[in-house]
């Protein structure tokens, strides 16, 4: 059992639920699974929402996450089966041999404690490194990872970095202590295109220098192909497929595994305004409390009803900032925001009722925004009590029609967020912003955080949403796809300025400026050796300049 760093045989893993009126229940969400992981390569997990990827790649560390348990199979990582070992020095292989990566650095980072000194912990806890020796080692990660000034950064807390620094700094800590395996659970998911290439390729040198073995977990396929040397493509639980990269992108065998080679097929035909803008923002300027600099420097855009108005940019553009400035929690120290026919108040608290609930947000992290112990009935019926008085029958007919409208139903009813898989959530989430009959939803990031078989329904769902309600859309993200599958207008922000903007034809059309031309030209393909390529042209670019 030695000849692989990492080997899993008919692993099985369930779980005890509790349906609302029913006897609590075990059922096998994982059946079966079966993998190979040899020193130096990556093996990618990929599948639709509940697949199990994320309960797999926890597995090869012996723990089972929220009530979940490790039922049969046998997990070998350097040549013992971890189920069988000790808890103790499972503990100690926790942090040590094998480290994870979490999809969600903010929830993962304690906020009251600076970056470096949970970076370096397991190292130092583990007696890898002497702390200082530590923190040399994080200050080299930090580089290599591309963050900025490497050698202050670990002095800030969390929410000082953006996003998309804080899921670098996550994985600058897994690779510290030098381990022998690294689960990545979807360590690029909020970053930019930009700086997903940077740290794919980083992670990638990184597991070529050290020699690591990794489990990448992902929902994008073509991301996985540029670090994997082989896939395993999972579907509730089940193996639906397992070859080389090669053959999974290029030839594969399951009808499943086309569909998501094949994704991303919406053709969504720009639109032309027909009637006044139902968002005009002039002349925004803002800047953060008690900070001497602008982080949005003149900004002007317009949305109109039924359209959908796109806001690109890297991590740290400004294109939160302007949600901010839009929904009142910022209020601007410059320009103006009209809506519906109306000058909006800058501060929230200066805003009525009405225009509260004609203005409404779907958040790109769907667990942490909705109370984990109400009912989706519950959460979706709040807004029709507080906006329109709605209660009894009445109200749970209109939550009932609101389930059907997002393709979900009146049996999830009196289910709880955590009993619904990540689409789900977000479903709810946006039948919880259209109970409020907005004129405009802002969407941020509402699909990077699904696989792409899920991210395509969400956004089909709200394309026809759309034409339903004739809601406009101000829709946050830095997936380039997402944009030309919905968008009828763009613009392209960089450092809290709009570079680009116009219609999606005119903005997406050459000649490109030398941003806008980065963000397309860092959209990953599905394509072996793309990535390698994307960067040596760079490197060539960057002498040639």
């Amino acid at each position: 059992m030695s000849e692989s760093l990492l080997k899993v045989r008919d692993l099985k893993i369930g779980a005890t639920v509790y349906p609302p009126g029913e006897k609590p229940h075990d059922i096998e969400i994982v059946h079966g699974v079966s993998f190979d992981l040899e020193k130096g390569k990556v093996l990618g997990l990929i599948g639709e929402s509940g697949a199990g990827k994320s309960t797999i790649g926890l597995a090869s560390m012996a723990y089972g996450r929220g009530g979940v348990e490790i039922t049969g199979g046998e997990v070998w990582v350097n040549g013992r089966d971890i189920l069988k070992t000790p808890l103790q020095d499972v503990r100690s292989l926790r942090g040590g041999e094998v480290t994870y990566v979490s999809q969600s650095a903010a929830a993962s980072f304690n906020p009251a404690k600076k970056i470096m000194d949970q970076v370096i912990e397991a190292s130092v806890r583990h007696g890898k490194f002497s702390r200082k020796d530590a923190e040399a080692r994080a200050i080299e990660l930090f580089a290599r990872l591309g963050l900025p000034d490497p050698e202050t950064i670990g002095n800030r807390y969390p929410h000082q970095v953006s996003g998309g620094q804080l899921q670098r700094c996550m994985t600058a800590l897994a690779l510290c202590p030098e381990p022998d395996l690294v689960v990545f659970d979807e360590p690029t998911t909020a970053l930019d295109v930009t700086t997903q290439i940077e740290v794919l390729m980083a992670i990638k040198e990184a597991i070529r220098d050290t020699g690591v073995a990794a489990l990448y977990i992902t929902h994008d396929l073509a991301v996985v192909a540029q670090v994997s040397d082989d896939i395993l493509v999972l579907k509730m639980g089940d193996m639906v497929e397992y070859g080389s990269v090669d053959q999974i992108i290029n030839a594969p065998r399951e009808e499943y595994t086309r569909a998501l080679v094949s994704v991303r097929s919406i053709d969504h035909k720009e639109k032309e305004p027909t009637s006044e803008p139902v968002l005009k923002v002039e002349n925004i300027t803002a800047r953060y409390r008690g900070t001497n600099f602008d982080v949005l420097h003149d900004v002007n855009v317009e949305l109109h009803p039924g359209q959908t108005l796109a806001v690109v940019g890297e991590s740290g553009s400004g294109k939160s900032t302007l949600a901010r400035v839009i929904t009142g929690l910022l209020p601007p120290k410059e320009g103006s925001i009209h809506f519906a026919g109306r000058d909006l108040s800058a501060a929230l608290g200066g805003r009525s009722r009405e225009d509260l609930r004609e203005l409404q947000m779907i958040y790109q992290m769907a667990d942490v925004a909705m109370n984990p112990r109400q009912t989706v009935g519950t959460i979706i019926g709040r807004p029709l009590e507080f906006y329109f008085g709605l209660r009894g029958a009445q109200k749970r007919k209109r939550i009932v029609e609101l389930l059907d409208e997002i393709e979900m139903g009146i049996e999830f009813i009196d289910r709880y967020p955590a009993e619904l898989s990540g689409g789900q959530k977000q479903r709810v989430c946006i039948a919880r912003a259209l109970a409020a009959k907005p004129k405009m939803i802002i969407c941020d990031e509402v699909t990077s955080a699904l696989d792409p078989l899920v991210a395509d329904g969400i956004l089909k769902l709200l394309l026809n949403l759309q034409k339903i309600e004739d809601v406009a859309y101000l829709f946050i993200t830095h997936d380039l796809a997402t944009v030309k599958a919905i968008a009828d207008s763009i613009a392209v922000m960089y450092q809290g300025e709009v570079v680009r903007y116009g219609g999606k034809t005119e903005v997406l059309s050459p000649p490109f400026d030398d941003y806008t031309d980065l963000l397309l030209s860092s959209v990953p393909e599905m394509k072996l050796g793309w990535l390698e390529e994307v960067i040596a042209n760079r490197k060539m670019e960057s002498a040639g300049n």
